[in-house]
């Protein structure tokens, strides 16, 4: 039931009904009051609680921005450059729905806490301002009304008259207080429905402003989170797919003598002890802990390596050498028979074995081509080896393998380039051969909606087959990624690779050399004219014939005469990338010659 209605003409008569209307208004005034303050308080907590949000989401922003991913091997697929993006995205996300909850927090207190404030003083307040007005003006009139009723008759009529008068401008005095207060509670009532409410939709207004702004990024966000999720699906995969055969490595290595030499970057590495009267050394690594004595490397020149005969010395497993450096023979001890054997026979200047790659293909009928993880099923051993009788098979050339050093690069017209020259570098019935199996992969992933083998799947499941890296270590295992992009790019652009043979392509790129390909598995067996032998990557130099301004930015100036260097092809036809003196830029080819 609502509030009585208050009449102005109640004032005058100022009976108990109107009394107890009146207190119910009061009543109301009074819980309203309270409420306000409530809400006030709790407010402040809400945008403390806000602030406090906003510091620890920009404490966390401020954590992803800061993290650097660290993947394992020299570079990283598209893929993982992605992932290790990733975070410094979320922390841009976050930071600018951070930046829209400060100004919600900013807007809080003009829209919600000061109005409020201002209608509890200026519009309760002044309601209770003029109760009070109302209640000293009710007891002075009651009080002057009593002596004024008590006044006996017999008192002189100029002093009555002088009584009445004053009576009734306390009487006045009491009905304009009264109707003040009657229409101040009536004002108050009334603009409570607004000016009360007002706040809290522009608060909620800001909220919802807020809460639009957090929709809006995260559709423009879902772009990328779509691709995120679909790199990150491709980094399992690959996980998957390396980490049995980093098993299956890791057991054999297992199962191997203990003196097992793994493949490294050394012929031979490993603790010798000079049997001397001083400190033993460890010969290879500086010893660092567990009782192993801390030196500075040494580098001796070898002379000759003779073995110890047992009955010449008390230790066991002894050698001699003779070194440039040193007078006289140094005697050293091997940990074990096997091992001083593999040493003698580094120092004698034998090559330690090495385990040739052995290449397979898998064979597919055709009719077999709408079949579900079609390759992924691995074969009957009694049909494959029977099918290994029948089929012959190319043995791979060391240096095709070095299509992986280029799927490192970020610029996909140069891998295709690079890809392309390498394939017409192999001789005629591996070119062939080759051209046969990707030509068939090209068939099947046409069928991926019934055979479910995409691009990407191939080249999970072909990489690794057609690219096996000459040494079985893990730093080989981490490069399948690479393998796996080298067999999308030949599979995605088949026509361009095996049908598009530019000359002038197979110097426009920078060419791997031995060291550099050694750490990866690779060894070229006849290395182009631009290949040196060092521990870096070579591009060819080109000398300007004529001198050019450049009319964009994207270009660049140089004189007649200019050396220019790290030149490959652009997507622009009838120019080259270059850098000359420090800057990278487009360049004329028709203004230049190859040095």
């Amino acid at each position: 039931m609502g509030l009585p209605t208050l009449e102005f003409s109640d004032s005058f008569l100022d009976s108990p009904d109107f009394r107890e209307r009146l207190k119910c208004h009061e009543i109301e005034l009074e819980r309203t009051n309270k409420f306000i303050k409530d809400l006030i308080k709790d407010g402040n907590m809400l945008i403390t609680a806000l602030k406090n949000l906003s510091a620890a989401v920009q404490k966390f922003s401020q954590s992803l921005q800061e993290f650097q991913f660290e993947c394992i091997g020299d570079a990283e697929t598209d893929d993982e450059v992605n992932i290790a993006q990733s975070f410094k995205e979320f922390s841009q996300l976050l930071t600018t729905v951070e930046e829209e909850r400060r100004r919600l927090i900013q807007n809080a207190d003009d829209v919600l806490i000061t109005p409020l404030e201002r209608f509890r003083k200026e519009q309760i307040g002044a309601a209770k301002e003029g109760k009070k007005k109302f209640d000293k003006e009710t007891e002075k009139y009651y009080c002057t009304l009593e002596r004024h009723l008590s006044l006996s008759s017999k008192k002189k009529e100029a002093y009555l008259q002088e009584a009445d008068t004053q009576i009734d401008k306390e009487r006045q005095l009491f009905y304009d207080a009264s109707l003040e207060y009657v229409f101040k509670i009536q004002e108050v009532q009334e603009k409570k429905k607004f000016e009360f409410v007002e706040p809290l939709l522009a608060f909620l207004q800001g909220l919802f402003t807020f809460y639009h702004e957090g929709y809006e990024l995260a559709h423009e966000f879902e772009p990328y989170k779509q691709q995120l999720q679909f790199n990150l699906q491709n980094t399992r995969n690959n996980f998957m797919s390396t980490k049995q055969e980093v098993e299956k490595l890791m057991k054999r290595i297992r199962s191997a003598d203990q003196d097992y030499k793994p493949p490294g970057q050394w012929t031979m590495e490993g603790f010798l002890y000079v049997q001397e009267k001083r400190e033993s050394f460890v010969a290879g690594l500086p010893a660092s802990q567990n009782g192993l004595v801390v030196n500075q490397p040494e580098m001796f020149k070898l002379k000759s390596c003779i073995r110890r005969k047992t009955d010449s010395i008390d230790k066991r497993f002894c050698f001699d050498i003779e070194v440039m450096e040193r007078h006289g023979v140094m005697t050293l001890q091997a940990l074990s028979e096997s091992n001083r054997r593999l040493w003698l026979e580094a120092m004698d200047g034998k090559e330690p074995v090495r385990n040739s790659a052995c290449w397979s293909l898998k064979y597919s009928f055709w009719a077999g081509l709408t079949t579900m993880g079609l390759y992924r099923i691995g074969g009957v051993n009694s049909k494959v080896q029977k099918l290994m009788t029948t089929v012959f098979f190319y043995e791979p050339l060391d240096h095709f393998i070095s299509f992986c050093l280029f799927s490192e690069s970020d610029d996909q017209n140069y891998r295709v380039c690079a890809v392309h020259a390498l394939v017409h570098k192999l001789p005629e019935r591996n070119k062939e051969m080759l051209e046969l199996l990707i030509k068939h992969l090209v068939t099947v992933s046409t069928q991926s909606q019934s055979n479910l083998m995409t691009v990407s799947n191939l080249g999970v499941i072909f990489g690794p087959t057609l690219m096996r890296s000459q040494e079985e270590t893990v730093a080989a295992m981490m490069n399948i990624k690479f393998q796996n992009i080298v067999m999308e790019i030949l599979i995605e652009n088949f026509n361009k690779v095996s049908h598009c043979l530019a000359l002038n392509v197979q110097y426009a790129f920078p060419i791997p050399c031995p060291f550099n390909a050694y750490f990866k598995g690779i060894l070229l067996q006849n290395p182009p004219k631009h290949c040196i032998y060092t521990s870096c990557i070579v591009f060819p130099r080109i000398y300007a014939m004529y001198s050019c301004e450049a009319e964009h930015s994207h270009e660049l100036s140089f004189p007649q005469g200019a050396h220019f260097s790290n030149v490959y092809p652009s997507v622009e036809p009838g120019w080259l990338q270059a850098t000359y003196e420090g800057k990278k830029g487009l360049i004329p080819e028709n203004y230049v010659v190859f040095l």
